[in-house]
């Protein structure tokens, strides 16, 4: 039997309600990369087909995503080490596989979620800053956008990866 979406399992226990979607999607994107990459060809994992960011690019850059609304969510700036590994997004580098970066995704999702187990819907709309330029935002507009930023970059990961994997021969797959 197909298992159902994580949205169709019904409620996350101790997530407020209008947080639930949030909590779901990326809950799915952590199931989804999980299935798509756990056992995906290390050498293939930095190839970028014509010129479309690499698998690894993905992995790396959802968790800083979260990390990084999280961060302002919480009203603070990104620490040296927040901005160290937005520098280093989709820069190749052999000795990271495809395990680490599906860990580092799972322990962000945890950290999201535990977030959003101590979040008061109450001050969903609290008003919140983004970067620098501190553009105006929301409190729930900054954990929307870390879910649907994720689930965008699930998407394009998937594309890559029948790239990658396709065979030459053919347009199958």
């Amino acid at each position: 039997m197909e298992k159902l979406e994580v949205w169709m399992r019904g409620p996350i226990k101790d997530i407020p309600d209008l947080l639930q979607p949030v909590a779901h999607a990326l809950l799915q994107v952590d199931e989804e990369l999980f299935a798509l990459f756990e056992n995906f060809p290390r050498e293939r994992l930095w190839l970028r087909p014509m010129g479309l960011a690499s698998i690894a690019f993905h992995l790396q850059h959802i968790p800083g995503v979260i990390d990084r609304m999280l961060t302002y969510a919480a009203q603070n700036p990104l620490s040296e080490e927040q901005l160290r590994y937005l520098e280093l997004e989709g820069k190749k580098d052999d000795r990271i596989d495809g395990i680490y970066l599906l860990n580092r995704l799972h322990q962000q999702i945890i950290v999201a979620i535990e977030t959003l187990k101590n979040t008061k819907e109450t001050a969903l709309s609290a008003h919140r800053t983004l970067g620098r330029k501190k553009i105006p935002t929301t409190l729930i507009g900054l954990l929307f956008h870390a879910a649907e930023h994720a689930q965008r970059h699930v998407g394009q990961a998937i594309v890559t990866r029948k790239i990658v994997l396709a065979d030459h021969h053919t347009n199958s797959e």
